[in-house]
């Protein structure tokens, strides 16, 4: 099955989970031919397809509860309930249980591929290096959240940058459309349990973020409330991509909030399951990060490293494979990261060049 054809039929059974959002999935198409980046991000159910055919031997390993679509833009901030901030993890949309390699590999690919495309400097042996120094002090110490106190004062100036100013922020929500058609009532009321008030006026807006996830449907209300002003967003929920590859498994389950509960973290009160819809509060410094936001200076490897410890708050959530995954962490020898992630971002850039004649064609 090449990617025209994984495709449309990731795309038919999308269509059985959710009211695909047609504008958006005709967007996601146009930036999976634009660049090898924005393919990669898009495109996690063809990943699902390739994994078992390039790293058959990292598939025999300790499976756990993982992110899956885990990648270097897939972290961000925000706020616990002691209102501090905190980095980590942003988004679980395909958490389901994979080898624990998985998000090691695809976070190592997704360095690659950011480097190939001039937007980190660093070499892929370098990264990989980075991530699993990381990953491996964070599983040896059960895990450690990233507050962003007095602690980690390099990684709060990234999560504090121009592009999360406020002026900045509230200008963008500003020029969401305002969706004027009806809309289910379980988004409706899965976003007015989480606004701060009951009965509160807000604008329903319709905004168009991610790759991975576009053609689900978005919505997001904005408020003014007590002298300023407020979101929630609410994206559509189904489970992970592993499910239409294989229908014939376990019962699909959306894992969500179980690896969110299982973590090592701070939470965030504002983000919730409510029926097949995830909420969450949007603000300046709750949101995801993107690689723009990092500047000139920005000490990218100490920033991977970073990245591979939050990849293990994840991990050690599932607490009785921890001690399986050292030991098989410290069989291995060389560059076993650097070459997995080489060998996936190669098998990628042959299926964007497929995608990107055929779109052209």
């Amino acid at each position: 099955m090449n990617i025209v054809k994984a495709t449309k039929k990731f795309e038919e059974w999308l269509g059985r989970q959710v009211r695909i959002v047609e504008p958006d999935l005709r967007f996601k198409h146009e930036q999976m031919a634009a660049a090898l980046f924005p393919f990669f991000r898009a495109t996690f159910y063809r990943w699902l397809q390739v994994w078992p055919e390039v790293c058959a031997e990292m598939d025999r390993v300790p499976h756990i509860l993982s992110v899956g679509d885990l990648h270097v833009e897939n972290f961000g901030t925000w706020r616990d309930t002691e209102g501090r901030l905190v980095w980590g993890v942003n988004d679980f949309d395909e958490a389901c249980v994979y080898p624990y390699t998985m998000d090691l590999v695809r976070l190592a690919t997704s360095a690659l591929l950011a480097t190939r495309e001039h937007r980190l400097a660093m070499k892929a042996k370098e990264s990989a290096a980075a991530i699993l120094a990381g990953y491996e002090r964070g599983m040896e110490e059960g895990g450690r959240p990233f507050v962003l106190g007095e602690n980690h004062e390099w990684l709060r100036a990234i999560a504090e940058s121009k592009l999360r100013d406020p002026v900045v922020f509230w200008q963008k929500m500003d020029r969401l459309p305002t969706v004027k058609a009806e809309i289910p009532e379980s988004a409706r009321e899965a976003i007015e349990h989480l606004l701060p008030e009951r009965g509160l006026r807000y604008r329903l807006t319709r905004r168009v973020a991610g790759l991975g996830s576009l053609g689900r449907p978005r919505l997001v209300a904005i408020a003014e409330w007590k002298g300023g002003r407020v979101a929630r967003e609410a994206k559509a929920l189904l489970s992970s991509a592993w499910q239409w590859l294989n229908p014939d498994g376990a019962p699909a389950e959306i894992l969500y909030g179980a690896i969110l509960r299982r973590a090592v973290r701070c939470p965030d009160p504002y983000v919730q399951m409510r029926g097949h819809w995830i909420v969450r509060r949007l603000s300046p410094h709750c949101s995801r990060i993107e690689l723009d936001a990092l500047g000139s200076s920005r000490g990218e490897l100490r920033l991977l490293e970073a990245m591979g410890k939050e990849t293990a708050n994840i991990h050690v959530g599932t607490e009785e494979k921890r001690r399986a995954i050292l030991k098989d962490l410290r069989g291995r020898k060389g560059n076993w990261l650097a070459g997995a992630a080489q060998a996936m971002a190669d098998g990628l850039e042959k299926d964007w060049r497929v995608w990107k004649e055929r779109r052209q064609s």
